[in-house]
């Protein structure tokens, strides 16, 4: 029986949404194993002088975790 788990991390960006979303899975899978999905709860941005200077996103990694071997 496989079960999951949810780790939340917020990531930015100076470019978009998108690129933030990605950097966030990408730095996920240096430490998560077994990532099987994420979903985006949240997109904010920073503003300055009227421009959006970066874009964060928080994310619900989804993993399943690994089997012990007792």
């Amino acid at each position: 029986m496989a079960v999951a788990s949810v780790s939340t991390i917020t990531s930015a960006s100076p470019n978009s949404w998108q690129d933030a979303v990605e950097r966030g899975l990408e730095r996920a899978n240096k430490t998560l194993r077994n990532i099987t999905g994420l979903h985006v709860i949240e997109e904010k941005a920073r503003v300055e002088d009227g421009k959006i200077t970066e874009f964060l996103v928080t994310l619900q990694v989804i993993f399943v975790l690994e089997d012990s071997d007792e």
